[in-house]
């Protein structure tokens, strides 16, 4: 199971009497990225919901795993996240024999990416694809994204289904999120690895307003924002091949956002 975080995650520091809880925010400045990230954040909601015990957790577990199929459907999904495990790995590669490096640590992440590979290259078809030929899971996703659509009138079999002890429940999902894991491993491995390779500055938006140039010739492909979450700001983030910029809202009393005019001190994490 992916093991990454929402991306409006927070971040909690080890000593809290010293310093501030933070809340972390991601953007991605291309759609591959974006795709990733989605999915990312769906399978760890499905980590959260499986493990529990209620029917309705497991309801909104089989709902993830539908959106999951929906998101992943992308043709090219699969051979773009192998593309970016080689790539990773011959950069890693071009590190043999330098003294610097921890030849020990690069064996570990070099096998952890060539098991990705081959665990996800075995996938057959797009993930899920597994779970399409099952047509009793395919009734209840025609209908679960139709209000109120999985009454127990409508799908009295699904409601029975949800009467199973909590044990053959996470069974059954179990099986039918195997098919998934390769991909969920992948894209846990790909996005750890590029958000180890940013690089962090400490800026400020003056007045609420932050923008910076970003150098020619390097290509950007995810940009990262801590705030503190005593300041209760909400950023708006942009970014291209040239410029990143970040305007910061403020909530107001009657529950509207407002741009903030205070200088604010944030974290600044740019990965390539």
């Amino acid at each position: 199971m992916s093991r990454g975080l929402p991306r409006d995650r927070v971040v909690r520091a080890a000593r809290p009497d010293r310093a501030p809880t933070l809340v972390l925010y991601e953007y991605p400045f291309h759609e591959g990225i974006r795709t990733m990230l989605r999915l990312e954040q769906l399978f760890d909601r499905l980590g959260q919901l499986l493990p529990r015990a209620a029917p309705l957790d497991h309801h909104f577990a089989l709902a993830t795993v539908f959106e999951i199929m929906d998101v992943a459907a992308r043709a090219d999904l699969k051979s773009d996240l192998l593309k970016e495990l080689e790539r990773h790995r011959a950069q890693l590669q071009a590190y043999r024999g330098n003294p610097r490096i921890s030849e020990a640590a690069l064996d570990e992440v070099t096998q952890r990416i060539d098991g990705c590979h081959e665990r996800l290259n075995q996938l057959a078809g797009k993930a899920g694809q597994s779970l399409t030929g099952n047509d009793w899971l395919m009734s209840i996703r025609s209908r679960i994204n139709i209000p109120g659509g999985t009454c127990e009138f409508d799908l009295p079999s699904y409601f029975a289904w949800q009467q199973h002890p909590a044990e053959r429940r996470r069974a059954d999902l179990v099986q039918w999120t195997a098919g998934l894991m390769p991909l969920a491993d992948a894209l846990h491995l790909l996005l750890g690895l590029l958000r180890d390779g940013g690089s962090t500055q400490r800026v400020v938006a003056i007045g609420g307003q932050f923008q910076q140039s970003l150098p020619v010739g390097r290509t950007y492909q995810l940009m990262r924002v801590q705030l503190d979450a005593g300041a209760e700001l909400v950023p708006e983030l942009t970014g291209h091949r040239l410029m990143v910029a970040m305007r910061l809202l403020r909530w107001t009393d009657d529950g509207r956002l407002k741009p903030s005019q205070a200088d604010t001190t944030f974290e600044l994490t740019l990965c390539t």
